[in-house]
């Protein structure tokens, strides 16, 4: 006779609940057949597969842009990496509005000094590349300048693109006097980093608290006493 092994219950092994039975997790469908079924309940697989479509076209048009010749291998290249860039900046959005700040200056700057020694007929290309190279040092120096400060007492942004529009003008006056152009960039360069920087605002603080106390010790004082009126 065969007998049947007794399950001994103790008090610390569990015991079933009457009324309740025990369900097993249902296993979750892979996420291809995810992805294939689209249920509109199901919203990573509705919103990844335009996503993947799109992207599939987006990169066959950049390969066959770039496949038709050098130059536009390199443009979209420089886009691929323009793009890269922008999507790594998107929080620091100071630095980024600096760094397009500063490639826009030095492309007219760049641009105005070429116009202007055409419109001069000179035909000295060190003078122009002189000119050029002293743009692009002192937009570099305005964008490093501005993230030198640790504490900076405005945004760093602003401070960069005030630079680099004095920096455009700078060119402008270059295009008529040449050995001009440079001294007042660098001028108007080092007059914003100063004017934006935390020695000028605290010296700001200081001439303003002076003039209210000035202006305080000049008023007439009110008479408290009786007798005084």
């Amino acid at each position: 006779m065969s007998r049947t092994p007794r399950t001994r219950t103790g008090p610390g092994t569990p015991q079933p609940r009457p009324g309740k039975q025990t369900q097993t997790p249902a296993a979750t469908p892979p996420r291809l057949r995810r992805l294939l079924h689209q249920d509109r309940n199901d919203p990573w697989a509705v919103k990844l597969l335009p996503r993947i479509v799109f992207g599939i076209a987006a990169a066959y048009t950049l390969f066959t842009l770039a496949s038709q010749s050098g130059s536009s291998f390199v443009t979209v290249g420089t886009l691929i990496v323009l793009g890269v860039v922008v999507w790594l900046l998107r929080r620091r959005v100071q630095l980024l509005l600096a760094l397009a700040s500063t490639t826009i200056a030095a492309a007219l700057t760049g641009y105005l000094s070429a116009a202007g020694d055409a419109a001069r007929w000179n035909t000295g290309a060190a003078v122009s590349g002189q000119a050029v190279f002293g743009y692009w040092a002192l937009a570099g120096m305005a964008l490093l300048g501005a993230w030198m400060v640790k504490n900076h007492p405005g945004r760093r942004g602003v401070t960069v693109v005030l630079a680099d529009v004095i920096l455009v003008i700078a060119s402008v006056v270059g295009m008529f006097l040449p050995e001009a152009g440079v001294p007042v960039g660098f001028l108007g360069v080092i007059g914003v980093l100063a004017l934006r920087g935390d020695r000028a605002k605290a010296m700001v603080t200081r001439v303003t608290a002076r003039l209210r106390l000035a202006l305080d010790h000049r008023r007439p004082r009110k008479a408290t006493d009786p007798s005084d009126s």
